[in-house]
């Protein structure tokens, strides 16, 4: 019998981020969810059908310099099936924190895609692997010269000044083409009505728009 978890992660696979962005904004919460400056780099650059669902597992880099003791083993070794990795760390690190063979680990795993709050590495790999990568940039550096794990499976916050945005362990990752959406797992079973009620809307006020029917009418008529 398929769990909650699983039966949510279904359910999500029929809508785009957007969809899920406008159901979290109908339910008000902040941005409907979209976290800003990530984009997808592979299997191909903002280009093709890859859209990854799953639940958070969380990855946090550190300064070397913080008190935080370095978390005792790797992250990558312990990623659930079905996960969505979350990697994050300090605004503006010039190093990548992710590369190839994380993915390759993450793959043999089963996890559906990793998305990073910074830069990764090793493009040519990951696009070799087909392997779902979302993040602000590439690099070349590893990161031991300057950041530490310190946890695994904690809230961590969006590394950007444009929002003030959490990602906690278990909360839905989405992404496409358009970009990265963090579904709380509390609102999930709140929105999923909502997206199916304005993705049957909006098909329909297409079908009249391509007839003539005005934007305004056509909304009036079926929003």
């Amino acid at each position: 019998m398929a769990s909650p978890q699983d039966t949510i992660v279904s359910e999500l696979q029929k809508y785009t981020t957007c969809d899920v962005s406008d159901a979290l904004c109908k339910l008000k919460y902040r941005n409907g969810g979209f976290l800003s400056g990530l984009t997808m780099w592979s299997p191909q650059r903002q280009d093709g059908p890859t859209k990854i669902v799953g639940p958070a597992y969380t990855v946090k880099y550190v300064p070397l310099h913080d008190p935080a003791p370095k978390y005792p083993s790797h992250y990558i070794d312990n990623v659930p099936e079905g996960a969505v990795i979350f990697v994050s760390c300090p605004p503006k690190t010039p190093n990548a924190v992710y590369g190839g063979l994380m993915s390759t680990r993450a793959q043999a795993s089963g996890a559906v895609g990793s998305v990073i709050d910074g830069r990764f590495r090793d493009l040519q790999e990951q696009r070799q692997l087909k392997y779902p990568v979302f993040a602000r940039d590439v690099g070349t550096a590893p990161p031991a010269e300057l950041l530490k794990v310190a946890a695994v499976n904690v809230s961590v916050k969006l590394q950007t000044d444009e929002q003030d945005m959490e990602i906690r362990p278990g909360d839905y990752l989405v992404a496409d083409l358009n970009g990265v959406v963090v579904l709380p797992v509390e609102l999930a079973e709140q929105a999923l009505p909502l997206m199916q009620k304005q993705v049957e809307a909006d098909d329909k006020m297409a079908i009249e728009i391509k007839k003539g029917m005005t934007f305004t009418d056509a909304s009036k008529k079926f929003r």
